[in-house]
């Protein structure tokens, strides 16, 4: 299984294979064809709440790496999650983010889990 995380604002690469936006918000700045996503499950990303108490600065990355795990056992989310995993089966799949440091966000965390 081949599972990637890149920041949206990358150009696109060839070995990309399915290209997987995981930010619950559009990218300021970025257009749809230059971003060429293939798929956007909203319902994957981090709560709003979740997201703010992170990004306040409030906990560490480890805390919300376990609530946000958390929130991807809930039924919907589960079920993206597993419609992911099976993407990756099929070929490459890389998870793009907005965010700066990827390493450290909601990507890490996906990517973790899907390679599982």
């Amino acid at each position: 299984m081949s599972v990637r995380v890149r920041r949206v604002q990358e150009p696109p690469e060839p070995d990309d294979g399915v290209r997987v936006l995981v930010d619950r918000l559009w990218p300021r700045g970025v257009s749809k064809d230059t971003a060429r996503v293939d798929e956007w499950p909203k319902a994957l990303t981090p709560s709003a709440g979740l997201r703010r108490w992170y990004h306040a600065g409030e906990g560490s990355y480890e805390e919300f790496r376990a609530r946000y795990e958390a929130e991807l056992a809930a039924p919907e989310a589960a079920g993206l999650l597993d419609h992911v995993r099976a993407l990756a089966r099929e070929g490459p799949v890389t998870l793009l983010t907005a965010v700066r440091t990827p390493e450290r966000s909601h990507a890490a965390v996906l990517a973790r889990l899907l390679e599982t």
